[in-house]
Parts: C-alpha cells; structure tokens; sequence
C-alpha cells in the first residue's frame, strides 16, 4: 500500500467515521490508529508498526489472532452456508454449540437463546426475567423492578443501561430508563462500608435491600467478581455467592452477567465456577467466538423456560429475537473456541502466567503513584492516583490514564483505560517472556508519566 493510499484511508477514516467511546474532536487531531493484521497476541497498524494487543481486542479475544482451528472452521462453514434465520427454524453449528453451552456452564441451565452482543444478552435476560413473573405457575406481576450494583457495567442499550451504574456513562439518558434499585458496589479500596478494612458489612446491607424490596423485585443482576467497565472493581470473596443465596432465599432471580468474565478469565471457565454458584440466567458474549464474530447467548433453566409455554393463544411467546440470532459462521467460531480449550488444556496452562502476572506486578508497588492493584485471574487493572495516601484521584480532565496508555501505544502495547484505571487483559496464549515485556512498557510508561505530571 502506498503513502498515499494510506493517508487516503486515514483522512476517509477522520472525515466520515465515528466511533464509540471516542470524543471525535480529539480523534481527528491524532494519527488514526488503522489494524491491518493480526497473528497470536500482536496486531499490526496500516504503517507497519506492531503491538500486543494488551486489552484482548477489549476483552473478547481469548487465544490470540488468526488461530488455525478457528480460521478454519469459518471457512468450512462458509463453504455450506453463511447465514440462514433462527426464527422457527434452526442449524447445524447453532445446534452443537447449544449442547456445547448446556455442558460446560453451571449445572441447570439447560436452555439457550442466542443474541449478537453481551447488551442483547442482557436485556433478553432482562425481558425474560420480567416475563417470567407474568406467567409462571403462581403469577407475581408487581415483581417488576431489578437490583443491581452501584458502578454496574452491562451495556448500552436502554434496558441494559437501566440496570447500570456509570453515570458517565448514562446520566443523559436517564429520562428514558425504568426505575430500579441499586446497592453500593463492594470494593475494597474505596469501599462506601469499611473504610479500606473489608468487614463485609457490604453483605449485611445487600441483604437488607433484598429484604426490604423482595416482593416487587423480578431479579437482581451482577456481574460476577470483577465489575468490568466501572473500573475492574473487585468483589471480597464469597459476596458472589452470598447474592446468590439471597436471592434464593427471597424469591427473586439471579442473573449474572459474564459477557466480560467468562471463559477463562478469572482463571475458571467462568467467574460462577469460583464460588459454584448456578443463577437463574447466565448472560454471555465476548469471548464466546475466540474475538471473532458477534455471537452472544443468554442460558436459563427449565423452569422459567417453562413458564413461556402455552396454547398460541395464551400469548405466552417470547416475543424476541435479532435478524443474525444463531448465526452459523460465528457458531462455528464458538465452537472451535470451545474446543480449544478443551483440546490444548487452556485453562490448565493459565495457571502458570497469571502466577507469571501476580510475581511481576509486586514491583508496580514501587512506583508512587499506583494506588491499587487489583487482579482476577488473568484480569488486572492498576488504579493510578494523585496522591496514595489519601487515594486521591487525578483530575478527569487530566487524563492520565490516557496520557499513560498513548505513551505504550508508542512503544508497542495497546490498551484502553478507564479514568485513572489501566487494565490488562492479554490473550490467553500469550507467552512469559511477552508478559514481561507487557509489563516492562506499562511499567515504564506509568512512571514517565506520573513523575511529569507531578
């Protein structure tokens, strides 16, 4: 490709794009970043420079680009077919990875509606949840609202930002959303409850709330563990499970997001398995195809499947679905994803680089303007902060997290902050020696840029 041609693509891009999450008034100040190439945990830009892709192609990639099984296993499908609807009909790869889902997910959720992307996901667990109350065996209409987490991440859709946290995020469009109810988030580091001395009291106030709002909840949703988009917030153990048995408890569904926890991240196939907890509905994406194609899926039980059968008459369907529901090239991806874990022992292997990660992250503690470390599994995220001490935060509009990840960027690592939160996310495949030199950068450019704003 030609300079020319390059900065044709790059203009075209800056002129007639828009891309989500990006201040574009910004954007077009700076030289695009155009992938070309991807090969293992590095991706490739339109000028030939060359980077980890440290956010996993923001948290979806789970065994690097251009894998042999998965590349394959698209091109062995689009040789029958592409895309057929799922509405009253089916296919073959949608057909298998279903079976697949049912067997390694948590014990009971037997039944799999199919979406395109983890907001779809949610609000068909949403909507299911809502339903289910309509017409169960002993109605219970006035269970109509959702509990959720303060900080909670679970997409950008209305209903999905109704049950959402970030008020940067969805502060604007609180005009459009339904009413819900939220909890303060358990976060250790800034906790509302114990003041950095976890005393769990966090678990005493969601059962209180459940307590309190039981009769008119249709569910509570978390995302498990780790709160994703809020910071990579860190949950004290057993809270996943004390949810869990509340709800159980009060009669009111579980639902858990792990669009962004799921298949391997927290070093199990999924974050429910570290504390064997099953929900009522599970909400999956990301990771789900290798990285590969937009496929998500929503599990649920027997019995709220249940509770949507009837006469046609009764009107009891579960009037919902997406125009690429079960689409069979990204199924056959999820497939040979699925198959690769099983086959090259994945999670197995993990083990030994997130023990490779925790060693090498000790000497972040040196650097004075880390306020917090936080990792899950192969899920890490480094709270920067003005001052330690008092846990200070930077200024927003200092960007420092921005400052930091633009820095790596030059020197071959991509990430993407969240504020004043780097997170690492790498494929899983990536090597020992890539890890060091991931951290080496990050370390790097955090002290440059720290210790110049200081």
């Amino acid at each position: 490709m030609t300079e020319q041609q390059k900065q044709h693509l790059k203009d075209l891009d800056h002129s007639i794009v828009w891309h989500p999450f990006t201040q574009m008034q910004d954007y077009v100040k700076e030289n695009p970043l155009i992938i070309t190439k991807g090969d293992g945990v590095y991706l490739e830009d339109i000028d030939g420079n060359r980077y980890i892709d440290g956010y996993a192609s923001v948290w979806c990639n789970v065994h690097g680009h251009q894998v042999p099984q998965i590349d394959q296993a698209i091109k062995e499908q689009l040789d029958q077919i592409a895309h057929s609807t799922f509405l009253g009909a089916s296919n073959i790869p949608a057909i298998q990875l279903a079976e697949k889902l049912v067997t390694c997910t948590p014990i009971g959720l037997n039944k799999v509606f199919y979406s395109d992307n983890g907001a779809t996901a949610v609000e068909i667990a949403l909507k299911m949840a809502f339903q289910y109350w309509q017409q169960c065996d002993k109605p219970r209409p006035e269970k109509n609202t959702f509990l959720h987490l303060t900080e909670s991440y679970h997409g950008d859709t209305v209903g999905s930002i109704s049950v959402g946290g970030i008020a940067l995020f969805h502060q604007i469009y609180s005009p459009l959303l339904f009413p819900t109810t939220a909890v303060p988030v358990p976060h250790p580091y800034r906790c509302d409850h114990c003041n950095g001395s976890c005393n769990k009291a966090c678990f005493d106030t969601l059962e209180d709330t459940l307590v309190k709002h039981a009769d008119t909840l249709a569910a509570m949703i978390i995302e498990p563990l780790v709160q994703g988009a809020g910071g990579m917030l860190m949950h004290p153990q057993g809270y996943l499970k004390h949810a869990a048995d509340l709800c159980k408890k009060h009669n009111v569904l579980f639902i858990v997001d792990e669009v962004a926890t799921g298949f391997g991240r927290t070093g199990k196939m999924f974050a429910c398995d570290n504390e064997n907890v099953t929900p009522d509905i599970l909400c999956l994406g990301k990771g789900l195809t290798g990285g590969y194609l937009p496929v998500a899926a929503t599990l649920t039980t027997n019995e709220i499947y249940d509770a949507f059968l009837g006469e046609y008459t009764d009107m009891k369907t579960f009037f919902h679905g997406h125009t690429y529901t079960g689409n069979p090239l990204g199924c056959a991806a999820a497939l040979a994803t699925l198959n690769i874990f099983e086959e090259e022992h994945t999670l197995q292997k993990l083990q030994s680089k997130i023990a490779c990660v925790t060693q090498r992250l000790t000497r972040f503690q040196n650097l004075k303007h880390v306020g917090n470390i936080r990792q899950c599994g192969f899920i890490i995220a480094i709270e920067l902060v003005a001052n330690r001490q008092d846990k200070t935060p930077y200024p927003f509009e200092n960007r420092i997290g921005h400052q930091v990840c633009k820095l790596a960027q030059k020197n071959g690592l991509l990430l993407r902050p969240l504020a004043n939160t780097l997170v690492l996310m790498p494929p899983f495949s990536i090597t020992e020696n890539e890890i060091e030199h991931m951290l080496n950068i990050l370390y790097d450019a955090i002290h440059t840029v720290t210790e110049s704003a200081s």
